[in-house]
């Protein structure tokens, strides 16, 4: 009989070990995956004026200022890494950040292997070429036409289909300077972009054409690891949070000039 009960009391004790077993793993499978903990490590360019660039020696932006606040949201401390846009994505799949802020466009390609968050700006495109360009009136005027852009970006997919040869660079400042040398014939960029850089530098020698329905507006969103499904949440919820209160469209203001988000 004790021998009984002894066996019947061991499979109920494996029993409750199996059961927290099972519970941990559900905790572990929920939790927040960090590159180091207690702290949010974000990639971008650094090289980007506005969303993020380098102003008397010190890293700034719309999206560092963000990424400051997503990470004030969850508790965390920020670390920016800054690498250049044709590695930046691959960075993800070395564990090099747990998050993205780069002004990235959400494809079916990159959905594919990524998550985004929700979108923080508007994403609207605009075309530039010099001032003195008398061959380029619209955007269907690029066509067989040097525009320069970043190879793997969405505005090279862009300009691609519609008829337009890549000058590669290394992001958006090479590319208005590329115009301005006459090495390109232009470019196209988020419409935000070109009014921060023209607030800051409003003697460049560039001019705007709208492109109407021809690109697709393409809104910013953070970019994360296929696995970090906890952590698309948390960040989503803070841009969210950010963009009900009011604080997201300041950031827009400072850096902008104007609100870019909506």
């Amino acid at each position: 009989m004790k021998k009984w009960l002894l066996a019947l009391a061991s499979v109920a004790l494996l029993g409750a070990l199996s059961a927290c077993g099972s519970d941990k793993s559900t905790t572990d499978s929920t939790a927040v995956k960090l590159v180091t903990p207690k702290t949010l490590t974000i990639g971008l360019e650094g090289t980007y004026q506005p969303y993020s660039y380098h102003e008397d020696g010190k890293l700034t932006g719309f999206e560092v200022a963000l990424g400051k606040k997503i990470a004030a949201e969850l508790d965390l401390t920020p670390k920016f890494v800054e690498t250049k846009w044709d590695s930046l994505i691959a960075g993800l799949d070395v564990n090099k950040y747990d998050l993205i802020l780069n002004n990235v466009a959400k494809t079916p390609e990159r959905a594919a292997k990524y998550r985004f968050t929700s979108a923080y700006t508007s994403g609207k495109s605009q075309l530039a070429v010099k001032k003195d360009n008398t061959t380029i009136q619209s955007i269907q005027d690029i066509k067989g036409k040097q525009m320069a852009q970043s190879v793997t970006s969405n505005n090279a997919q862009n300009v691609k289909k519609l008829g337009a040869t890549i000058v590669p660079v290394d992001g958006f400042a090479q590319s208005v300077a590329l115009i301005e040398q006459g090495r390109a014939d232009g470019t196209v960029n988020e419409a935000a972009s070109f009014y921060a850089y023209l607030k800051q530098k409003p003697d460049a020698d560039i001019r705007l054409i709208e492109v109407g329905n021809a690109i697709t507006a393409n809104p910013a969103r953070g970019l994360l690891r296929k696995d970090e499904a906890p952590l698309q949440k948390k960040v989503t919820a803070a841009i969210d949070k950010l963009k009900a209160n009011g604080e997201l469209a300041k950031l827009s203001k400072q850096y902008f000039g104007g609100d870019i988000t909506k």
